[in-house]
């Protein structure tokens, strides 16, 4: 199993004049210290409007600095929304080949469509749009990196011949992935030969098996969106490495708590008009939020925190689901960062060699 590291980049009130500035600064330095000591990759998201929860709405340009302070580490969209107007497929294959060169090749390409209506309703996205506006985007992406002159004409493109530059330094193309929280979304992963980013809500270790099988099995027979079939799976997960299981408790219970909850509000508003490709988030509407506690989380092994020996036993449970990598969210809400440093640490140290 490899380890990636995750972000949503989270800055928790009450704010000062620096706030923003210096989780950005502390952002860089953990994966500073997450390439040194061995993880495989380092992934953020993109967000619009998640006041706290998410900060992280340019990525591509916190990329380009991350591709400067390390040496081995991998990058990750996870994800780029290509639903227009979140993004112009062709301004993402050009900021993509850009990082691959300025990163000499170590970039990653998640893609999605979003599930939150904060930001489709900010960006005047209709949701039932977004599977196929994200879907012929997708397609459009390896070609304008592989051929010298591109065109497109489709639903929402109409692109006359045009020479796109530059191209990026992976050849063909950097790995392509999609991001899902849905049970039908890893099947369609498969079928499109893409990676797999499972980013799955409460979604426990037997079940997130039961999806990985299913990416398996499309996998097979896929065709691939790219020019070649990308069989990888990346499940997300909460973590936090403690000292001890008291310190890791005292530390990391409250944050892990209110990122879960939040994370639920913010796709609440969607689950309760949800409609065709969304449908799958009304399964939401039975959660009672008191009985989002630590202790639920924990037991339920929704999240990887404890002491080195507890975190190796949940990491276990991910591996044996089919996770190819782990990519663990470890600056949550009000872990300090210097919490979060020895955490990255720990992780590298006692566990990264037992899983």
């Amino acid at each position: 199993m490899k380890f990636g590291m995750f972000y949503e980049i989270q800055v928790p009130k009450p704010w000062h004049e620096d706030s923003e500035f210096d989780i950005y600064q502390q952002v860089l330095d953990q994966v500073q210290l997450a390439d040194a000591v061995g993880y495989d990759s380092f992934w953020t998201v993109e967000h619009h409007f998640f006041s706290e929860f998410s900060h992280c709405s340019a990525p591509e340009v916190l990329y380009g600095a991350v591709s400067q302070r390390t040496q081995n580490i991998r990058i990750g969209h996870g994800v780029v929304l290509l639903p227009f107007p979140y993004n112009h497929p062709v301004r993402v294959a050009e900021r993509v080949a850009v990082l691959d060169l300025l990163s000499n090749g170590r970039i990653e390409v998640g893609t999605g469509r979003s599930t939150t209506e904060i930001e489709l309703d900010g960006f005047g996205i209709p949701p039932e749009e977004t599977r196929a506006r994200w879907d012929e985007a997708l397609r459009m992406l390896p070609q304008i990196w592989t051929n010298e002159t591109f065109e497109w004409e489709g639903k929402y493109f109409k692109i006359p011949p045009r020479e796109v530059v530059p191209k990026p330094r992976q050849k063909p193309h950097p790995p392509l992935w999609m991001a899902t929280t849905s049970a039908e979304g890893h099947e369609l992963a498969g079928q499109k030969g893409l990676g797999l980013l499972s980013f799955t809500l409460l979604v426990e270790p037997p079940e997130l098996a039961n999806r990985i099988a299913k990416y398996r099995a499309a996998i097979k027979d896929a065709k691939p969106t790219g020019a070649f079939v990308n069989e990888q799976t990346a499940v997300f997960a909460m973590g936090y490495c403690g000292e001890s299981p008291e310190e890791a408790r005292q530390t990391a219970a409250d944050s892990m708590v209110w990122a879960t909850r939040r994370a639920i509000d913010m796709v609440l508003p969607m689950a309760q008009k949800a409609k065709g490709d969304y449908s799958y988030l009304q399964q939401i509407f039975g959660i009672d939020m008191d009985t989002i506690t630590f202790d639920y989380l924990s037991d339920h092994d929704l999240v990887v925190v404890g002491d080195p020996e507890e975190c190796i036993r949940t990491l276990k449970l991910h591996k044996e689901a089919g996770a190819d990598s782990v990519l663990l969210m470890q600056q949550v809400h009000n872990i300090p960062h210097e919490k979060v440093l020895g955490s990255i640490e720990r992780f590298a140290k006692y566990v990264m060699p037992y899983v």
